[in-house]
């Protein structure tokens, strides 16, 4: 029997994805990509650290390794960028990926300021690529069962919402001096910030009150090291939000989201890996995750099967299936929740209520 001849155009030819940064979350994307992602391949892999990068490659079956992120932007096979990258990095690899002709994936935050992201927004906009930051929470089943839920009227009006994240600890964090200030805004509590947004959709955050200290390492309060966070939004439809935050939590990864409205209440996540119970004479006990790669592992595959999904269309002229809610984060998201996180900053420091800047989004 002789193969059959099918028309090329039949047959969707795989995304080619570049990966920028081979570090925890690279590394797992990396893996997402090579494994579990349809229709996508994992092409290159670029960071300064050349070892790790190869050590990766080596790992998961990729060719094309490079110390320097210009080599992947400079290759024609390549369709778009992951950039996981330290976050100091991701504005000015946003812009030049766009200005490339590649379309971006990149984890939160997508800058340190707003003036640098603009710049990076405003090159994708003239490019004409497909941008989506890494807001993984929006991937879990259970925070887009809630999210359905909200799009349906099934809570109404919001009127109070929360949204909390715990990471995992053993009540010190040994690495704590090396941790960037204002950490626990720009990288922890920007989550929280975009579940937040997106749980109250069409309404926009005005005013943000942060109070945050060092109360698992208050030896380095002094340093400005902080550890635990409280901060109160304000939304333009008045509903009043709480996002809070602490960096150890001795039972394990705990993230949960939840909308209180005028017609009753939707919550997402729990602190358990299951909902299974043990109850013995020891009393009751649950097994709890303590990685967020555990806890969000099918998520942060979904997040990149969504970013492929979108490439593709883009370059096949069609659309992504439909949805019953919005998803994909893009330009919008990343900047506002950035501007929330830089507002809280500002608060701590004054000790005050500070309006979350108002600007173009892109």
């Amino acid at each position: 029997m002789a193969y059959l001849n099918r028309n090329p155009s039949e047959a969707s030819v795989p995304v080619s994805i570049g990966l920028i940064g081979s570090g925890w979350m690279g590394a797992f994307h990396a893996e997402s990509i090579a494994r579990r992602v349809p229709g996508a391949v994992l092409a290159a892999i670029a960071d300064p650290n050349l070892e790790s990068a190869e050590a990766l490659a080596g790992t998961l079956g990729t060719a094309k390794v490079t110390a320097d992120a210009a080599d992947i932007l400079a290759d024609p096979e390549i369709d778009a960028v992951v950039i996981a990258s330290p976050a100091r990095f991701h504005s000015a690899l946003i812009g030049q990926a766009a200005a490339a002709g590649k379309h971006v994936f990149c984890e939160k935050p997508a800058g340190l300021g707003l003036d640098e992201l603009d710049s990076a927004l405003a090159a994708v906009e003239a490019a004409g690529v497909h941008f989506q930051i890494g807001f993984n929470r929006r991937y879990s089943a259970d925070f887009q069962a809630a999210k359905k839920d909200l799009a349906a009227g099934i809570a109404g009006e919001p009127q109070l919402l929360r949204s909390l994240t715990r990471d995992p600890g053993t009540g010190s964090i040994g690495h704590a001096a090396k941790i960037p200030a204002w950490t626990i805004f720009l990288e922890t509590l920007i989550h929280d910030f975009d579940t937040l947004n997106w749980f109250n959709e069409g309404a926009e955050p005005v005013e943000v009150y942060a109070v945050a200290d060092a109360l698992v390492e208050p030896g380095l309060r002094d340093q400005g090291f902080l550890d635990t966070a409280v901060v109160t939004i304000r939304y333009s439809n008045g509903a009043i939000a709480v996002a809070e935050a602490n960096f150890s939590a001795l039972y394990g990864y705990d993230i949960r989201g939840e909308v209180f409205g005028s017609r009753g209440m939707v919550q997402a996540g729990r602190a358990t890996e299951t909902a299974a119970r043990r109850f013995t004479a020891e009393g009751m006990s649950a097994d709890t995750p303590r990685l967020n790669v555990e806890l969000f592992r099918q998520a942060y595959t979904d997040e990149l099967v969504d970013f492929a999904d979108h490439v593709r269309a883009r370059r096949e002229r069609t659309s992504p299936p439909p949805r019953p809610f919005t998803l994909t984060p893009g330009a919008r998201d990343a900047r506002s929740a950035l501007a929330m996180a830089l507002a809280c900053i500002e608060s701590v420091k004054q000790g005050a209520p500070v309006a979350v800047k108002e600007a173009s989004v892109l």
